[in-house]
């Protein structure tokens, strides 16, 4: 920098000594001094160039300085952060080095004072290990106890599973047999309201009509079929009679039995009857023998026996309960030839 301000103010000083040399010095000094004036023209230009390309770098190096500056500041606050943080963590583990030792310390000296407490632990255990090995060799014989009951308890199962194969077999049949039964009593219903019907006329003059045990019970009081001591019936009871015969007729699935009964008073009669057992069976068959020529029932489904006085309703020796004891009986039984297939198949 100094040089180019030397340059500078020496270049007038020499303008001016050449002009004044020139006029009065010679036309070759004067050529001379005008060629090195040129030259120093030439020079000048070329350190006016030199200035500026200095002063340039001088500016961009100036920024790269103020740029380095910046970053050596910001530098210095990091390191000294980073150094703050340095040394607190020198100084935490300088503190936990010291905790460290103590706890150490302590930890040697609560091992010293439980060493004997340790050895009763030790020894406990030692005694819960053995107790724990018998208890294993227990559970391992239980085990084999338990696979041979398993063995056993796998028969019973399939046992078991025969058995309610079997039950359920019997419980469907059972369920058959109730529908049977079930059907059997609506037809024993029914059987009785159409015969209730057919007979509406005579019941409460010496008739009834009842359910009983599955069948149907027409009872008939002596008075409304026969004479004291007499068989042949009479046309009041023969025209009942009759009536039911139509509804019977009707209904081929239903059984007839008819029973004479007597009281207990001894039959004191004609050699035609012996006693009272005898007078029921013929009161029957004569019961039987209407119904049967009246009708075109199957012969197969009637039957006739006499009771005797053997079967009474009342046992009471009065003159009202011996003519209720006085009576025939015609018994109506659906067929149960559907439940007696049921029962033959189990």
């Amino acid at each position: 920098m100094p040089t180019i301000m030397t340059k500078k103010l020496i270049f007038p000083f020499v303008l001016v000594f050449t002009i004044s040399l020139f006029s009065c010095v010679p036309l070759k000094q004067y050529k001379d001094l005008k060629s090195k004036n040129e030259q120093c023209e030439d020079e000048r230009g070329y350190l006016k160039n030199q200035n500026k390309e200095l002063s340039e770098k001088i500016n961009e190096m100036q920024q790269l300085i103020d740029k380095i500056n910046k970053q050596v500041s910001e530098l210095s606050l990091d390191t000294a952060s980073k150094g703050y943080a340095m040394r607190t963590q020198k100084e935490q583990l300088l503190r936990m080095t010291k905790l460290n030792e103590e706890l150490n310390n302590l930890l040697k000296k609560k091992n010293f004072e439980s060493n004997s407490e340790n050895q009763k632990l030790l020894a406990q255990l030692q005694q819960l290990q053995e107790s724990l090995l018998k208890k294993e060799d227990e559970l391992k014989a239980m085990e084999r106890e338990i696979n041979k009951k398993k063995v056993n308890v796998d028969s019973l199962l399939a046992e078991l599973d025969n058995k309610t194969s079997l039950l359920d077999k019997k419980n469907a049949r059972l369920i058959e047999l109730e529908g049977i039964l079930n059907k059997k009593d609506s037809a024993v219903l029914a059987l009785k309201e159409k015969v209730a019907k057919a007979l509406k006329g005579y019941e409460g003059n010496g008739l009834t009509v009842m359910n009983k045990n599955g069948k149907v019970y027409v009872s008939m009081e002596e008075k409304l079929l026969f004479q004291s001591g007499k068989w042949d019936v009479d046309a009041k009871g023969q025209k009942a009679i009759k009536d039911l015969a139509t509804v019977l007729e009707k209904n081929a699935d239903v059984n007839i039995m008819i029973e004479g009964h007597t009281d207990d008073v001894p039959f004191k009669g004609n050699g035609a009857v012996e006693d009272n057992w005898d007078l029921s069976t013929k009161r029957a068959t004569a019961v039987l023998k209407i119904l049967l020529n009246n009708s075109k029932i199957d012969p197969k489904r009637l039957s006739a026996v006499g009771r005797g006085e053997y079967l009474p309703l009342e046992n009471a020796k009065t003159v009202e309960a011996r003519a209720k004891n006085r009576r025939t009986e015609i018994i109506l039984t659906p067929k149960l030839d559907e439940l007696f297939k049921v029962l033959e198949a189990n």
